[in-house]
């Protein structure tokens, strides 16, 4: 018998699974996968999840794994290049945006976790169904057949949670006319990181600067990927080249599909987060757009706010289905505020330059001011980099660490 188990060992259940351990809570994380060697995942670590690691004392060690640092954000258009957004005015350690492979953050928590005796984390190890005792739920089953039982479960596995459907939690999907591309191109180094989007040839292709190669991800409209890869590979290369011209002399380098990966994009949230033994955190919650790139960092803020509100009084032995609720009260209006922008992003910009297939040939007005007026910079900055209301670790470190440490 667990005090917790955790399904899903992504940001939110890696984040949770340590600020419990830490606790006190007797933990249990489950990841379904061998490793977490998975491409073109989230890959963006926002300031405010640099502050709460910061808090807990491992910055440092943080900021020791290879990452790379987007300080502006910009957008390409019209042959003009607009920066958007400046981090740097942020009143923050690391006002920064650090560009880490998901797999090395997943691995960077799992190791600080692992210091503490309450933390425990197996791999192959699918939640696959919920256990109930008198229509409260007791743990999960894996696929295996094997029970866990506990006094709590947190549903953390993402998007297409198992357990949130097992649950019966209410979903209002907000609808996402667009779906994403992703592929590497190569890129030689630069003093500067050049972060940003590129709007042309009636679609935007983000490109993250990791150095000595560009993450791209190329918008296509909701169920359009099948259509470019009837046309074939040379035309889409033609199309990314096209779209974003300074791509154009390596795009050559994509030679099969199976060097693109296709995010099938969501936005939804949870319109009930718990029930009696259950709660749901991260994408299991509220699935995000990746416009803006803070589903990591969302994820994160809640697993923060449940150890805030259910660590300490799980560490004393306490029940706390009657806490469960304040974990959605706290962070629906972020979720809300979030979704909101990304939905006006995805239906007054991305949806119809896609459907018209426009090309800009002139900077719009409102990205001018930009350039105009700096200090604007600093608005997009702070909701990207700090988002709303958001969380610091109020949670207890009860536990010792291990000897070894």
């Amino acid at each position: 018998m667990h005090d917790l188990v955790i399904a899903g060992g992504g940001p939110a259940g890696m984040m949770a699974g340590l600020l419990f351990a830490r606790a006190g809570v007797q933990t249990l994380v489950l990841e379904k996968h061998a490793d977490f060697l998975r491409d073109f995942r989230g890959d963006t670590v926002h300031p405010s999840t640099m502050e709460l690691i910061d808090e807990l004392g491992l910055l440092d060690a943080f900021l020791e794994r290879p990452h790379d640092e987007v300080q502006t954000l910009t957008v390409r258009v019209a042959d003009a290049r607009i920066t958007v957004a400046d981090t740097r005015h942020l009143p923050v350690k690391c006002p920064f945006i650090a560009l880490m492979p998901q797999w090395d953050f997943l691995d960077f928590l799992a190791d600080e976790a692992r210091r503490h005796p309450t933390f425990a984390l197996r791999m192959e190890a699918e939640a696959a169904d919920l256990l109930l005792d008198g229509g409260r739920v007791a743990g999960v089953r894996l696929a295996s057949g094997e029970e866990m039982r506990a006094r709590l479960t947190i549903a953390a596995d993402g998007r297409r949670s198992v357990l949130r459907e097992k649950a019966g939690l209410p979903k209002r999907d907000l609808g996402a006319p667009i779906d994403v591309l992703w592929f590497r191109l190569p890129k030689g180094r630069s003093g500067v990181n050049l972060t940003g989007g590129t709007f042309g040839n009636g679609t935007l292709v983000v490109q993250l600067d990791r150095g000595d190669y560009w993450q791209c991800a190329y918008v296509v409209a909701k169920g359009g990927a099948e259509a470019l890869k009837a046309r074939g590979i040379e035309a889409f290369r033609r199309g990314v080249g096209a779209a974003a011209p300074e791509l154009a002399d390596v795009v050559d380098t994509l030679t099969d599909w199976d060097q693109i990966k296709l995010l099938s994009v969501a936005l939804d949230r949870l319109e009930r987060w718990s029930r009696p033994g259950l709660l749901a955190i991260g994408d299991a919650a509220h699935a995000m757009s990746p416009v803006g790139g803070v589903g990591i960092n969302l994820a994160i803020q809640d697993a923060v706010a449940a150890a805030n509100i259910l660590a300490a009084p799980m560490a004393r032995g306490e029940p706390v289905d009657a806490l469960l609720p304040k974990i959605e009260q706290r962070r629906m209006l972020p979720v809300r505020v979030t979704q909101a922008a990304q939905k006006a992003v995805h239906d007054r910009l991305l949806k119809p330059l896609l459907e018209s297939k426009a090309v800009i040939d002139a900077v719009p007005f409102p990205l001018r001011l930009f350039d105009w007026f700096p200090v604007l910079r600093r608005i997009p900055a702070r909701l990207v980099g700090l988002g709303i209301r958001r969380e610091h670790v109020r949670s207890p470190d009860a536990t010792q660490l291990s000897p070894e440490d």
